[in-house]
């Protein structure tokens, strides 16, 4: 089981540790409905270096990457960030990332090429990295992963700008959302400030080489300790992201899901010039529509859904399955995504989550579940 660069930090903080993509993790520190509304309300810290970064650069980085992914990487400028998916050849999906387009740091890009750096899910590193590769052979472009020696920590909340706004000279409130700044940030070098997250509660994600992330993180909790700042572990991350109705690989989005039956056809560029793995295959599901779909639920009983029950009509037909579910700490109540079939995928349509020997009504609805901004 592999560390991070704040393993350490994470047991003298006493959190709760457990495998999760091969990485020793917290998945706690005090409770996670704590943690959570820590970041819903204020702020919260999560270290999740465990994510795989590759670098790609040459003079058909962008044509490799159309190639690759479904999004539109063509409309990039540097400091820009997407959210995009890589098909495979049978209309399922590899993984979910985040490209990167970097601007013009000599160390990055030298003349004539474009230089990118893809984000992708810890559990694929290794697979995606491969089919990269294979992609890669046809065209002039060189990949290097960065994963072993590059740490990120999500500061996530309402007040990430404000707290953090001390430790860099990078204008955190006027960055948009989806971009990144490069600079110094705590002292260190050669950082990346990006305006993502995994919460929806706004915020910044911080890479750095992994000798500088525990100086970095030391100095987050100091500087943002009068604004309520709390660690996070994995389990706050997962309840946050639902509520938002965020994507989890290996729960809502696999390699035997589309991305048009995962609600993700707003990544799906269909449009764009250049060809990618399953295209046809996403034209026709667009032109004749899909068989199941990704939906929402909320249930008014206590139980938890979780991942795997199957899903019934009122009548007791068998009609999907759940893929993600949990307690809304927002929301107080149970809630949930899974995929079923399109004619009871209507909102407001009732049905019926089979828990062993008991079955829960559920209410089919929009996402997100919460607005964080209210």
């Amino acid at each position: 089981m592999k560390n991070t660069p704040l393993t350490e930090k994470h047991i003298e903080l006493g959190a709760k540790m457990a495998e999760f993509a091969g990485y020793n993790m917290p998945i706690s520190y005090t409770t996670i409905s704590d943690e959570h509304n820590a970041v819903r309300k204020a702020l919260g810290v999560f270290d999740v270096s465990h994510m795989g970064e590759f670098i790609v650069n040459g003079k058909e980085a962008t044509a490799f990457l159309q190639s690759a992914t479904t999004n539109d990487v063509s409309k990039l400028n540097p400091g820009d960030v997407q959210y995009s998916c890589m098909p495979n050849k049978k209309g399922g999906i590899v993984d979910d990332l985040l490209v990167y387009r970097l601007d013009d740091d000599p160390e990055m890009v030298v003349d004539g090429e474009q230089s990118y750096m893809l984000v992708v899910n810890a559990s694929n590193e290794t697979k995606d990295w491969r089919w990269l590769r294979r992609i890669a052979r046809n065209f002039d472009v060189k990949m290097k992963n960065i994963s072993a020696k590059t740490g990120l920590i999500a500061v996530q909340g309402p007040k990430a700008a404000e707290a953090l706004q001390k430790l860099t000279d990078i204008d955190l409130a006027g960055m948009k959302y989806y971009s990144f700044k490069r600079g110094r940030f705590a002292g260190c070098r050669n950082v990346i400030v990006s305006a993502t997250g995994y919460t929806g509660s706004g915020g910044f994600e911080i890479y750095a080489k992994n000798r500088d992330l525990p100086k970095i993180w030391d100095k987050v909790f100091k500087t943002a300790e009068k604004f309520g700042i709390k660690p996070c572990g994995l389990g706050a991350r997962d309840t946050l992201r639902l509520e938002m109705g965020y994507c989890l690989y290996g729960n809502d989005i696999d390699d035997k899901t589309s991305p048009l039956e995962a609600g993700l056809g707003w990544i799906t560029k269909l449009k764009k010039d250049a060809d990618f793995p399953s295209k046809d295959r996403f034209l026709k599901q667009k032109e004749q529509g899909v068989r199941r779909r990704l939906v929402a639920f909320t249930l008014n009983e206590r139980r938890v859904p979780r991942h795997g029950y199957e899903i019934e009509s009122r009548r007791g037909a068998k009609i999907g399955v759940v893929t993600s579910g949990t307690h809304s700490p927002t929301l107080d109540q149970p809630i949930g995504t899974g995929y079923v079939k399109v004619k009871y995928a209507n909102l407001g349509s009732k049905i019926m989550i089979v828990a062993g020997g008991k079955k829960l009504e559920a209410e089919i609805c929009k996402l997100p579940f919460v607005d964080p901004t209210v």
